[in-house]
């Protein structure tokens, strides 16, 4: 197994959880109702799970543990409070977490395919990411 293709995969992996992360922090503050928070506090823990197996996995690689890009984190947060600005309602969370989970699914798949040589553990967290946003997914879209 290629050693190289296993770090980037879950420096992908860790990177997409922690916009994850972030998005969801954006959002919980304009929540309506209590079952939308308590939904994005329950998919914001199995993420931070998930980032702390990946970066555990890092560390034992000796690999550096980065921050998502500037251009990215900036560019989700004025989408994300642009949108929120408009109607602050929890159909515009769900709408902001379906479209980042989307995106989150498509980007993780394109790496699984372009880090072919990545070990099965990292696979397997990949896998499991990929899972979480497609639960997040259709939870979200019952407020659509």
């Amino acid at each position: 197994m290629n050693n190289d293709d296993t770090i980037k995969l879950l420096c992908e992996c860790d990177a997409g959880i922690k916009m994850g992360v972030t998005a969801i922090d954006e959002v919980m503050g304009g929540a309506k109702s209590d079952k939308m928070r308590q939904k994005l506090c329950e998919f914001k823990s199995e993420h931070e799970t998930l980032k702390g197996e990946t970066e555990t996995e890092l560390v034992k690689m000796g690999a550096d543990i980065k921050e998502p890009s500037v251009m990215a984190k900036g560019m989700s947060w004025i989408k994300t409070n642009m949108q929120m600005a408009m109607n602050e309602s929890d159909k515009t969370i769900a709408n902001i977490m379906t479209d980042g989970c989307n995106m989150g699914i498509k980007n993780l798949n394109k790496y699984l395919n372009e880090y072919g040589d990545a070990d099965s553990g990292a696979r397997g967290i990949a896998k499991r990411l990929i899972d979480l946003e497609e639960r997040m997914t259709q939870e979200m879209s019952r407020y659509l």
